[in-house]
């Protein structure tokens, strides 16, 4: 693995541009036809400098939709459009049964809020408990109440290429007519 992949991270020099000069009627036009696939281009053009010689799907789950490399099977990103929140319950059990092997300090996070729509199992990372309870929930909570806005997370991971806990996490939203809203967690 290169270095500079786990020191850099996707900038979206073209991001806000596309987000503020979009008009009200072709938002949703502006996301799926722009927007996402620009997003995916800076996801892969980033993560090909892991170099880890797998083979990146993508998959869709309930709406949202996911890079996976099946060489280390590991999540690269996920993504999905906000329709507000879903009042459904999580399913505790299948939460429950899903490995927790990077230790104590890590939980069964969401790449995709709950509250968005998401399930558990293809939805599920370790993240450490003081990022996902923590400056996660804010921007979350932003993309529940922002109806039509793209939710993302981008997981860039350890030098190690076959690890499959992150190193960092960047999580994003981008709303009509606003800047991208984009921050950086270690994990």
């Amino acid at each position: 693995m290169k270095p500079h992949y786990v020191s850099s991270k996707p900038a979206y020099s073209a991001l806000a541009n596309l987000a503020t000069q979009s008009i009200a009627a072709s938002w949703p036009d502006q996301l799926h036809k722009k927007i996402v696939p620009y997003c995916i281009d800076q996801w892969l053009n980033h993560y090909d400098l892991a170099e880890t010689g797998g083979e990146v799907v993508e998959v869709s789950s309930q709406g949202f939709f996911y890079l996976f490399d099946l060489g280390p099977d590991r999540l690269i990103a996920a993504w999905g459009v906000s329709q507000g929140r879903v009042g459904a319950d999580r399913d505790k059990s299948r939460m429950q049964g899903y490995p927790l092997g990077a230790g104590t300090s890590y939980h069964r996070g969401h790449a995709i809020p709950h509250r968005l729509g998401s399930g558990t199992d293809i939805n599920l990372a370790a993240q450490l408990g003081s990022v996902n309870i923590g400056p996660f929930r804010a921007l979350e909570k932003r993309a529940v109440s922002t109806p039509g806005s793209l939710y993302f997370t981008y997981w860039i991971y350890w030098a190690d290429s076959r690890r499959q806990v992150a190193s960092k996490i960047q999580q994003g939203l981008v709303s009509y007519g606003t800047p991208p809203d984009i921050g950086v967690f270690n994990n």
